[in-house]
């Protein structure tokens, strides 16, 4: 099987992820030099870590499914859970491109003549 549906939604959620990442890392600088927190900066560059992690998973999904798909659900969760709101529209991709990863299954060939 292919797997082009989720591979091409683990690339646009790992796109928009990058996007995401750099936004909370801009807004964090921000907040920084207004109150004197790194924390928000910090969980910006994690949002970079699981948005390199959805693009790995999105080219492993090609050819090992489930282990593709695991990786877009993480990055998919983790993502939400470090900068949140900015990573909702990246996390539904991921989600549901990494379930689909793991849940679908295979199409068995019938070897009828």
């Amino acid at each position: 099987m292919k797997r082009t549906t989720e591979f091409v939604l683990g690339l646009i959620g790992g796109i928009i992820g990058f996007g995401a990442a750099f936004f909370a890392l801009f807004f964090g600088a921000v907040d920084e030099a207004v109150s004197g927190s790194s924390e928000v900066s910090s969980l910006g560059w994690a949002a970079f870590l699981f948005s390199i992690l959805s693009i790995v998973g999105a080219v492993v999904v090609k050819f090992k499914a489930k282990i593709g798909g695991i990786l877009m659900l993480i990055s998919g969760i983790g993502g939400l859970f470090s900068i949140s709101l900015f990573y909702v529209l990246p996390a539904l991709l991921l989600v549901i491109g990494g379930l689909m990863g793991v849940l679908r299954k295979e199409k068995q060939h019938s070897l009828e003549g």
